[in-house]
């Protein structure tokens, strides 16, 4: 699935579609109206997000309506209502943040760090692709996740329930059971990293459609990333590792922030990716 397509103009008209057949057996006809309506609205990969779009729908009067809101300006995994993460097909809910192919490398770099962890926490977890991608790659594993947005909690409780996660919700350590000081093998924390200063330059689909809390990381970017570094060490068992990711500016401040807190940091790079994960373990 494409990663942040150009967003779609809200101006863009969306085609009329027969009646008749479900989509899922739409005639040719209808398959190109869907791809002009895309194209029309913007969309880079029109073609793909077209056949998507068709397999998701049952009825041509809701192929109607997926069309609508994704040239009205939606993600296109909030249409579909899955984004693809790791290979999982993660549950992704409207006003939830939209898991980045990108973050695949921070779960790699988990998976490589601590293949033998066996309690795993996902904070700031948004829709919890990053828990369940570990739980998925680790086997058996005490898995907690947290997030501050009460949509985002609701989510992640419908992707990572089947594999016995618990989701909390609150501000960062605060939410999670005080049972895990000292226990946790691997903290993963996808913090929000964008400048405030730069949040109106993101893409609209990530402006308008995203929660400001899962993008906004302060003046610098690095606010809650400090806050994560300061508290992660009373939370991690001896050898854990704390994995955050950044950017490439970023990534000086932040490992200064990791060492400051008493973790070993190092640096992981994914060019491929644009990827920027810094690893920190506990003495």
């Amino acid at each position: 699935m494409p990663e942040l397509p150009t967003s779609p103009s809200s101006s863009a008209s969306s085609p009329s579609f027969p009646s008749g057949p479900a989509a899922r057996s739409s005639s040719p006809a209808s398959r190109a109206a869907v791809v002009a309506a895309l194209r029309t609205a913007g969309c880079v990969f029109a073609e793909d997000e077209a056949e998507l779009i068709l397999a998701a729908a049952r009825t041509p009067e809701e192929l109607a309506a997926l069309v609508d809101r994704r040239v009205a300006g939606l993600p296109l995994e909030q249409v579909l209502g899955w984004a693809e993460f790791f290979g999982l097909r993660i549950l992704v809910e409207p006003g939830v943040f939209v898991p980045r192919r990108r973050t695949e490398f921070l779960v790699e770099q988990a998976v490589a760090q601590a293949g033998d962890a066996r309690v795993v926490v996902d904070l700031c977890c948004g829709s919890g692709a990053v828990g369940a991608a570990l739980a998925a790659a680790l086997g058996p594993v005490e898995l907690h996740a947290a997030d501050i947005d009460p949509a985002a909690v609701r989510c992640a409780r419908r992707n990572i329930a089947s594999l016995g996660g618990r989701v909390h919700s609150g501000d960062l350590f605060e939410a999670l059971p005080a049972g895990l000081r000292g226990r946790v093998d691997v903290l993963a924390a996808n913090v929000p990293y964008v400048p405030t200063g730069e949040v109106g330059l993101l893409p609209s689909e990530a402006r308008d459609h995203e929660p400001p809390v899962a993008l906004d990381g302060g003046a610098d970017g690095l606010d809650v990333l400090r806050r994560v570094t300061d508290g992660a060490p009373a939370w991690l068992a001896p050898g854990g590792c704390l994995l955050v990711e950044t950017s490439e500016r970023q990534a000086p401040a932040a490992m200064e922030a990791f060492t400051r807190a008493g973790l070993s940091p190092r640096l992981a790079v994914s060019e491929e990716l644009y990827a920027n994960v810094v690893i920190g373990t506990q003495p």
